[in-house]
């Protein structure tokens, strides 16, 4: 067994958890490191403490087993190298903390790091200095290595054990360093000092380059400047192994004002005289300090205090390292350097001969004694805690809840096992009984992180749940949500801790703040998901009622296409903007939100507003043809009252017409731009200029616009976002409407133009008195014969008949020739259907039961009906299908 009288054994765990992480952590292993890889990223630790971890458990076990298992974790640890790609290579542990060197992890180690294949190109540096003096820390940052450094906010204490070996990051050539415990250290006290000799021994001997780290406050002084390990190992140095020249590199830390020459005078007169005072063999009586050291002196300031000026410092002495072994490098002198294949070799039989020196002691056996005695009743506690039924029920209990009083069990199971221990104890070593107890606590506190990991999810998860079913019947109750998130979380978070303490360990340091603030993060993160609902709900209710209170009006503001139409607009625009931004902030009020985005929110609705009338603005411009052409009809075909015209003759239709052109100009005017701005502009004037007061060639155009106010892409006065139909569209769109009119006026033209030829069908007086001179003869004649006067009144009343029957007027409004071809082909039938009405009349006057009772006459009218009726069954206009409606209205004039 190990005999190292303070050494510590850590489990191979590290004992973290997410929500409420305990301060203790005890470091594990290669072995560990790579089970953390496969853990969740929240139980995951830093590759400096994987890489190191194997520093406390490796080096406290001295049997075979122990130290076949210590071993396979260090090589575990030096497999990062491997892992790494070449381009990080993680410290392992090459000798424990008990003085055992693993041969095969200094092997693997070098097959990972790739060393073996280095032949000389490569250097060895290495560490010696007093314990906390920040010798890890220093390679480093000096080299990018993973060693472990120590935590000053946990006190000053032993951090590296034994030796640890790594591989310097980025530089060339190939560099191996060795970080060495350090000396003068209370853990192993005034009792045993050979280690510290032994592994300074070590150094000196393998090393090419020997870092000695100082406190500049210790220079001068006898032990704390390492005084009395210096002369001990340069005189068995000698002895034992062939003259190597190896450079000492001082470094002074944490440097105080005084000069850096200074220091290095002092500093070399302390190892002159060191030197001059060691007893030397016959072979190097006469020989100087400089046969065999290099000395070397740098200060570098505090880490704590000037960080990045000591940052800047080691960069400065990093670069002294590149190229070292190169002629006139920091290790220029490479006599009896063995090849890399060698090393391994080398340093096991250096440190076999280090180790079987008389001159340098092993620990005592009581301390030895007390560490296989504490180590397996430790050992014997564990396994009782594991099959121990108070902690597996409370284990299983955990699986399916959160156990009432979870803490208190734990604590009373864990001081019962823990008390045992110390009365079986408390007569062996103190040191070696409080670090196996840390042990024992530690293994079994690693055996209840997953049954506490488990409470705390579930109180968090319970808490969590609580606020949303909470907060969601707060909301309910229509509370503000502001006030409602206030006292739910101030409820939820006193709720959750008192969960934290009834779920805590005593023998764990909790770190609550942590839980608390993933928990207030989850309660926010809630919050905010709730908050942006209810803001969308809310603004989405707002726009649509702004929308429906802008849309519809706006809209029918525009069809009416009135001169003060915008300014209507504006006022609707402005009032209902305003209400509802007053009644949006009111509402914004309870959510407890910044000035600026509740400005922002109240600024977006006025925006959509303005969206809102700008949208139905440009659908009423893509439209505005359709509705010029509808306002065209509509005063062209109805006069002030809204009656139909019928064009009866007495209508200006010039006037008409221009008057119907104007209201449809205005109305285009009105959709060309959006004028939500108090900003006067002349499109109405420009457009009716251009396009109704004689085109370009007027003169009233001519004195008020310098050129055609329609030649342009923009108006003047209107912005080009505001611009709906541009000059251009706007007298595309004029010539498209007057060619898709022009038809309608001309038709109107030709009605009033027919009505007025039907009231004058009779031919003019003079024609009248010129036939009845001319044909005078011809009414004598008449009057003496007559036989032919009553064939004329035949033939007269038989075409009286037939003009009733028809609408002769009517038909020839279509042409002469459709007209006559029309007469032609009804005239015989209407003959024989008059003639056979006069003949029926008769037949049914001679039957007739009372022949003195005097016969209904034939009314000419229901002739004409009836032939009529049957005219529109057949005749159809071949110009226009409201030809019918006109002959009708025409009709029912001349009957009137």
């Amino acid at each position: 067994m190990g005999s190292n009288p303070s050494v510590a054994i850590h489990p191979p765990f590290f004992y973290s958890y997410c929500f409420g992480k305990p301060t203790y952590k005890p470091h594990y292993s290669g072995a560990a490191r790579h089970l953390s890889a496969c853990l969740p990223a929240c139980l995951r630790v830093p590759s400096q403490l994987c890489s190191a971890a194997s520093n406390s458990w490796v080096a406290s076990f001295g049997s075979p087993a122990a130290t076949e298992w210590g071993g396979s974790m260090a090589a575990a640890a030096a497999g990062g190298v491997e892992g790494a790609g070449g381009g990080e290579c993680h410290a392992a542990q090459v000798v424990g903390a008990d003085g055992e060197m693993d041969a095969a992890a200094t092997e693997r180690f070098a097959a990972a790091a790739g060393l073996q294949g280095r032949g000389l190109s490569y250097a060895v540096v290495s560490i010696l200095g007093p314990q906390g003096s920040g010798k890890s820390t220093l390679l480093n940052h000096v080299f990018g290595t993973s060693f472990r450094e120590m935590d000053a906010l946990k006190g000053r204490h032993q951090t590296t054990k034994g030796i640890w070996i790594a591989k310097a990051v980025g530089i060339e050539p190939f560099t191996v360093v060795l970080d060495l415990e350090g000396t003068d250290g209370r853990e192993r006290g005034q009792d045993d000092t050979a280690f510290e000799k032994q592994s300074a021994l070590f150094a000196l001997a393998v090393s090419d380059i020997v870092m000695i780290n100082l406190w500049c406050h210790d220079i001068g002084r006898e032990h704390a400047a390492n005084r009395p390990l210096l002369r001990t190992v340069f005189q068995v140095l000698m002895r034992l192994f062939s003259p190597r020249k190896t450079t000492l590199l001082l470094v002074i830390r944490d440097k105080t004002k005084t000069p850096l020459e200074y220091l290095t005078q002092a500093l070399k007169e302390d190892i002159e005289k060191i030197w001059e005072s060691v007893q030397k063999p016959e072979a190097y009586k006469e020989a100087a300090l400089s046969d065999f050291f290099n000395v070397e002196v740098t200060a570098l300031s505090s880490y704590e205090e000037k960080e990045e000026l000591f940052k800047e410092q080691v960069g400065q002495l990093r670069q002294r390292f590149y190229h070292s072994i190169a002629p006139g490098g920091l290790a220029a002198d490479r006599r009896g350097v063995v090849p890399s294949s060698g090393f391994c070799l080398s340093a096991l039989q250096i440190w076999k001969v280090i180790r079987e020196n008389k001159d340098l002691n092993l620990p005592a056996h009581k301390v030895m004694v007390a560490t296989v005695r504490c180590e397996e009743i430790a050992n014997e506690k564990l396994k009782y805690f594991l099959s121990d039924e108070g902690w597996l029920e409370l284990d299983a209990a955990v699986k399916s809840g959160l156990p009432p009083s979870f803490g208190t069990r734990l604590n009373a199971i864990l001081d019962s096992y823990l008390s045992e221990y110390d009365m079986e104890t408390m007569y062996f070593d103190e040191g070696v009984r409080a670090a196996k107890r840390q042990q024992l606590e530690s293994s079994m506190l690693d055996h209840t992180y997953p049954a506490i990991e488990r409470v705390m999810e579930h109180l968090h998860l319970v808490t969590l749940n609580k606020f949303k079913s909470d907060l969601e019947q707060s909301l309910r109750n229509t509370e503000g949500f502001a006030e409602s998130v206030r006292q739910c979380s101030q409820a939820s978070m006193e709720e959750f801790d008192a969960g934290i303490r009834d779920t805590a360990v005593k023998h764990v340091q909790w770190d609550a703040s942590k839980a608390r603030n993933k928990l207030q993060e989850h309660i926010q993160v809630h919050v905010e998901s709730i908050r942006n609902v209810k803001l969308a709900e809310l603004k989405a209710n707002y726009e649509k009622k702004l929308s429906d209170a802008i849309a519809g009006p706006v809209q029918s503001i525009l069809e009416t296409g009135e001169r003060d139409s915008w300014a209507c607009i504006r006022r609707l625009y402005r009032r209902e903007t305003e209400n509802a931004a007053l009644a949006f902030s009111a509402s914004l009020s309870e959510f407890d939100l910044e000035q600026t985005i509740s400005s922002k929110m109240v600024s977006d609705l006025r925006e959509h507003a303005r969206s809102v009338v700008e949208m139905k603005a440009r659908e009423e411009a893509g439209n505005v043809l359709m509705r010029m052409k509808e306002r065209f009809f509509t005063v062209l075909s109805h006069d002030r009252d809204l009656m139909p015209r019928t064009w009866m003759g007495d209508e200006d239709i010039r006037s008409i017409t221009r008057e119907a052109r104007l209201g449809a100009l205005r109305l285009m005017s009105v959709k060309a731009a959006i004028r939500l701005d108090d900003k006067p502009d002349k499109i109405e004037r420009a457009l009716t200029t251009a396009l109704l007061d004689g085109g370009p060639l007027s003169h009233k155009k001519s004195i008020e616009f310098a050129s055609d106010p329609l030649a342009s892409s923009t108006w003047e006065e209107v912005s080009p976002k505001d611009t709906l139909i541009t000059p251009v569209q706007c007298k595309s769109i004029w010539r498209q409407f007057k060619a898709e009119t022009e038809y309608s006026v001309a038709q109107a033209m030709t009605m009033q133009e027919a009505h007025r030829r039907s009231k004058s069908w009779l031919p003019p007086a003079w024609t009248i008195l010129l036939l009845a001179i001319l044909g005078y003869n011809e009414f004598m004649f008449l009057l003496r014969n007559p036989l032919y006067l009553l064939g004329l009144f035949v033939a007269f009343v038989l075409s009286y008949a037939i003009w009733l029957q028809y609408d002769i007027t009517a038909y020839f409004r279509h042409g002469t020739l459709s007209a006559l071809l029309t007469i032609l082909s009804r005239l015989l039938p209407t003959i024989m259907d008059v003639m056979m009405q006069i003949i029926n009349m008769t037949h049914r006057h001679k039957h007739s039961p009372h022949p003195s009772r005097r016969p209904q006459p034939i009314h000419a009218q229901s002739f004409m009906n009836q032939t009529w009726r049957q005219a529109q069954g057949q005749y159809q206009s071949p110009d226009s299908p409201s030809s019918s409606s006109s002959s009708v209205d025409s009709n029912s004039g001349d009957d009137s």
